[in-house]
């Protein structure tokens, strides 16, 4: 028997988003039915607005979420009614090439919930990263639904489940950021600034925050960015080069998404340095380099899928990190909303007013 609850709906392309009933199933096989507690909006979930992602239209929002199973299908073995879990919009299939490499946070054929959700008409609804959490209950494969400590607060949590994870694991999986080395981070709202807090979880001497605006380089310095520079100001490449000696990072993470960016994170590095990206480009952008510069300076050019995270491995390792102080996910959390506010939500992520709005149910 479908579910009629209240979800935000993007029903064409640039349309302010608005808020309608719709079905949710019970889950079949494989599937567990989530009782949404909180979630955060993200850029990503504009973008989809926007049509930037695809035109699979009308699109039920929202994906950076925690919540409570509230009941599982047949063959669901991972969670149970009552757990509190994060949702991951990544399940690795356990059968593809490249989990079969022993590489499951590439998995090509990632899973997610086989049953429709609907407008109240029967429209198919096409679910936000396969989660579809702007609304009061969600439908997802069993594993995308990661059991954590049910102690950790939902606003928090659920900022795991995209953008906390994109930016810790860019530092820490795919950066690779040890004891001691150097770090830059190339914009610093929600994905920059969980970056720098992994660049100083894993260990890092120097963290430089860059950006245009001083409130987000301010918010920088709370995830623990020893310097901050403002691109707009002064060349950034040159002022890392004097806080490192001249010779420039172990590291650079690109949190932007720019041709600009990106080539200021390639000359900031060090030789042999390696630069992430992490910032989502439009399909249209282009980058041009110098092939010399590509070989002489050697190092790693690498592109951060999800911080390469394995959501039952990561998940839940970073929830108890937050519940023992040594990881502050509460600062993410700029304000709570009702689920009525995210179009206003979406005008305040642009104005860059806040790091993340969360929707509380």
């Amino acid at each position: 028997m479908p579910h009629q609850v209240r979800g935000i709906i993007a029903g064409a392309k640039g349309a302010t988003v608005k808020l309608q009933d719709i079905l949710v199933p019970d889950p079949g096989p494989g599937e567990a039915l989530i009782r949404v507690k909180a979630c955060g909006v993200c850029h990503t979930d504009l973008h989809y607005r926007e049509g930037a992602i695809n035109d699979d239209f009308p699109f039920l929002l929202g994906h950076e979420a925690s919540g409570t199973v509230e009941s599982v299908g047949d063959g669901v073995s991972n969670v149970a009614p009552g757990d509190f879990v994060i949702i991951a919009w990544r399940s690795p299939c356990g059968t593809c090439r490249s989990c079969l490499r022993g590489r499951p946070w590439y998995c090509f054929a990632s899973r997610n919930a086989q049953q429709p959700m609907t407008l109240a008409d029967g429209t198919p609804l096409s679910p936000a990263l396969g989660i579809g959490a702007f609304a009061e209950l969600t439908l997802v494969d069993a594993g995308q639904a990661v059991k954590v400590n049910a102690d950790a607060s939902p606003q928090a949590a659920g900022l795991v489940g995209c953008g906390i994870m994109a930016g810790l694991g860019a530092a820490i999986n795919t950066g690779g950021v040890i004891r001691g080395d150097s770090v830059a981070v190339f914009g610093c709202g929600g994905v920059g600034d969980a970056a720098i807090a992994g660049a100083r979880l894993a260990g890092a001497h120097t963290i430089i925050g860059v950006d245009i605006d001083d409130r987000k380089l301010e918010w920088a310095k709370e995830f623990g960015a020893t310097h901050t520079i403002n691109a707009s100001q002064t060349d950034p490449v040159e002022a890392i080069r004097k806080l490192t000696r001249g010779n420039g990072v172990n590291v650079a993470i690109e949190a932007v998404g720019s041709p600009i960016t990106y080539e200021q994170a390639f000359y900031a590095r060090d030789h042999a340095g390696t630069l992430v990206q992490v910032g989502v480009p439009s399909p249209d952008m282009k980058i041009e380099l110098p092939l010399i510069e590509l070989f002489g300076r050697g190092g790693s050019l690498k592109s951060s899928w999800y911080g390469d995270c394995l959501p039952s491995r990561d998940f839940p390792m970073y929830i108890d990190l937050y519940l023992q102080g040594r990881l502050d996910l509460d600062r993410f959390v700029s304000e709570t909303i009702p689920l009525d506010g995210v179009e206003d939500a979406f005008h305040k992520m642009e104005r860059g007013e806040v790091l993340r709005s969360v929707v509380v149910f």
